[in-house]
């Protein structure tokens, strides 16, 4: 997931994310949700919980996994009940994660971020981790700690840079950010302690493989007249487009 928070001014936020995930996986397209008219997002439908997803008020969060090979056991709680708790509900983003850090270890690895109209905010439950508000910046976030340098994250970030400086913003534009396809060179893997042959294999911004790939790709961007645009893609396990959402809509008052 590459992002950029406050730094145009015609756009607070920007978004460009690709959830991989495994094929079997049962998904359901993003949608406003029957259960949370304002929630719009994607649903897993093995667990119930999302990946990703925003409101009508403005509140926005995602969830990404924190891989870490030491911590391979089952958790007992889902990592997508993280986004849904925070989108389905009014607590502001700071209070929300100091609610959850006593409980974090309940759930596998993650990283994750939830945002408003007023701030943005990460958190980890890797070891030593706490909540940080985010300054303005372009941010990219994988399966390591927010702005790790792997291979990937620095493409993306390197091409959400371009696309600010063009000022040309479209869904198309904003899916290029990462779209790459291309495994990540071996040396520069290298440098990062990515030297297995997963490592090599997961390294592509967009990931193709017969059981566990790229599912969808989402942008999505709220701009200075409070409107939020969505697009989500959907393929299949060859990496061809099967489907896509596209949403538009004014935010409503908090």
């Amino acid at each position: 997931m590459i992002f950029a928070h406050k730094v145009a001014a015609d756009y607070p936020l920007l978004v460009a994310a690709n959830r991989d995930e495994f094929h079997a996986r049962p998904t359901a397209a993003s949608d406003f949700w029957a259960t949370y008219p304002a929630l719009l997002a994607g649903r897993d439908l093995l667990q119930g919980g999302t990946w990703m997803g925003v409101t009508r008020t403005g509140r926005f969060a995602a969830v990404t996994n924190f891989r870490d090979p030491a911590r391979t056991a089952a958790a007992p709680r889902s990592r997508g009940e993280l986004p849904l708790a925070y989108l389905s509900g009014a607590v502001a983003p700071e209070s929300f994660l100091s609610e959850i850090a006593p409980r974090a270890h309940d759930y596998a690895g993650f990283n994750l971020l939830v945002g408003d109209r007023d701030s943005l905010w990460y958190f980890s439950n890797s070891d030593g981790q706490t909540a940080r508000c985010l300054a303005p910046g372009v941010y990219g976030l994988s399966n390591a700690r927010l702005d790790s340098l792997w291979p990937k994250v620095a493409l993306g970030k390197s091409r959400m840079q371009a696309l600010l400086q063009v000022g040309s913003i479209s869904h198309s534009a904003l899916a290029t950010v990462v779209a790459d396809r291309r495994l990540a060179d071996q040396h520069a893997l290298s440098g990062q302690e990515l030297d297995s042959d997963m490592d090599s294999t997961l390294s592509a911004q967009f990931i193709v493989t017969d059981t566990y790939g790229t599912r969808s790709s989402t942008t999505l961007w709220i701009d200075r007249r409070w409107r939020a645009s969505w697009r989500e893609q959907s393929f299949d396990q060859q990496g061809a487009l099967r489907a896509q959402q596209l949403r538009e809509f004014a935010l409503n008052a908090a």
